[in-house]
């Protein structure tokens, strides 16, 4: 799992901390090239957050209010207390973690605080969101940053992308290889995942980074995890599993969740309801009996 890295002086150095988005240059011979390269240079730093130990963003369902308290999206493995084990699910636990957020250039705007840990997991995803102690417009009235939207519709395979860090204030681009019947990674499993091309060789501290897809602007996945050293299921070497049991190690390859399941889990006052029509993200074990 892509959390910070321990040598974090040394790996600021090495990643060129405060930098622009890297984005990748576009190629002269091919027109269609060049289209997405130039749409990649539009994805920037706006609305994304650093934490203390991982990248996360500030979102919004399409059906969000202005004056709804705003949501963190960031993974579950991120949070303060540490992972949550397979099959834990938490809901309306409060919190008073803060977030640096950022504007387009990587520059910090403000310090956010939240008011609850909404919802987070490791169990089919890998997914935390907290609500915010301020709403969408007032985060836009002070510090003219907007929400980043998500989208409400199944990532696509051969889409452009662009994982936004805001806490290394890096990108990274490539396009959606394909997805994971299930990846596998220590204790837990998870369900559809985001594979990347190896151009997206994303590193410890951009987990909860917003995947943003380039036709649409939108969040389409958040980054999570990769293999590291080869090895088969076991921590920071997550294997793919298809639906036969067959299993697949794909050294230096990373991967992410998708997010549009969460859209219908989330209603009126950005509260998270997990019995609304349409939502399957995992229950607590209390509420399945």
């Amino acid at each position: 799992m892509k959390k910070a890295l321990a040598g974090g002086l040394l790996a600021l150095t090495l990643v060129g901390f405060g930098s622009a988005p890297a984005i990748a240059a576009p190629d002269s011979a091919s027109s269609k090239k060049a289209g997405e390269a130039a749409k990649a240079k539009a994805v920037d730093f706006a609305g994304t957050v650093a934490l203390s130990n991982c990248s996360g963003s500030v979102v919004r369902m399409p059906q969000s209010k202005a004056d709804d308290p705003a949501l963190v999206l960031s993974n579950g493995h991120c949070l303060e207390s540490g992972f949550p084990a397979a099959g834990e699910v938490i809901v309306d636990q409060p919190s008073t973690r803060t977030f640096k957020l950022l504007d387009a250039t990587g520059a910090e705007k403000a310090t956010l605080k939240a008011s609850k840990i909404s919802y987070a997991t490791m169990t089919d995803t890998d997914i935390s969101l907290y609500q915010l102690t301020t709403s969408y417009a007032d985060i836009k009235k002070k510090y003219g940053i907007k929400a980043l939207e998500i989208e409400d519709d199944h990532p696509v395979k051969g889409r452009a992308i662009t994982v936004v860090s805001g806490y290394w204030k890096e990108t990274y681009t490539c396009k959606i290889d394909g997805f994971a019947y299930r990846l596998k990674e220590g204790e837990w499993t998870w369900k559809d995942s985001v594979r990347y091309t190896p151009e997206c060789q994303t590193i410890g501290g951009t987990s909860g980074s917003p995947v943003i897809d380039h036709k649409t602007g939108k969040v389409t996945a958040v980054n999570n995890t990769g293999n590291e050293d080869g090895e088969r299921c076991t921590l920071n070497n997550p294997c793919e599993v298809d639906r036969n049991g067959n299993v697949t190690v794909r050294h230096g390859i990373n991967y992410a969740q998708q997010t549009y399941g969460i859209v219908p889990c989330v209603g009126h006052d950005s509260k998270i309801d997990l019995g609304r029509k349409g939502c399957k993200l995992p229950r607590p074990a209390a509420a399945q009996r």
